[in-house]
């Protein structure tokens, strides 16, 4: 996994950050804090990202091909654009269909300013 945040107040392609290698998922942190994490994936096509539960909610948005998720025995089908919150605790694995980027944002739950 790679970590290297992207320079602060400049303008970045979201689906240029990050490249597809032949027959893996890679991955590329943008931001990473004690409250939460922003990363992007890039996904060959046929790869699996094997089943994965987070305590939190999990925000994902399809930027560019196809996936299907499956969530709860229900298979949704992504493509560029559409977006999905993850409930927290929910199992949900991920298939590229096609070659697949997407943004994942997660924001820890319990840090929140009490008003």
């Amino acid at each position: 996994m790679k970590t290297n945040e992207l320079e602060k107040g400049v303008c970045f392609s979201l689906a240029e950050s990050i490249t597809y290698e032949t027959n893996t998922i890679t991955s590329h942190v943008l931001l990473k804090k004690i409250t939460g994490s922003v990363m992007l994936f890039s996904m060959d096509i046929g790869k699996i990202l094997n089943e994965n539960v987070s305590p939190f909610d999990t925000f994902l948005q399809a930027i560019e091909g196809y996936g299907e998720i499956v969530m709860n025995s229900k298979t949704i089908l992504m493509a560029a654009g559409n977006a999905i919150i993850i409930p927290a605790h929910t199992r949900y694995s991920l298939k590229a269909t096609d070659r697949f980027k997407m943004i994942t944002i997660v924001i820890k739950s319990g840090y929140e300013e009490i008003s």
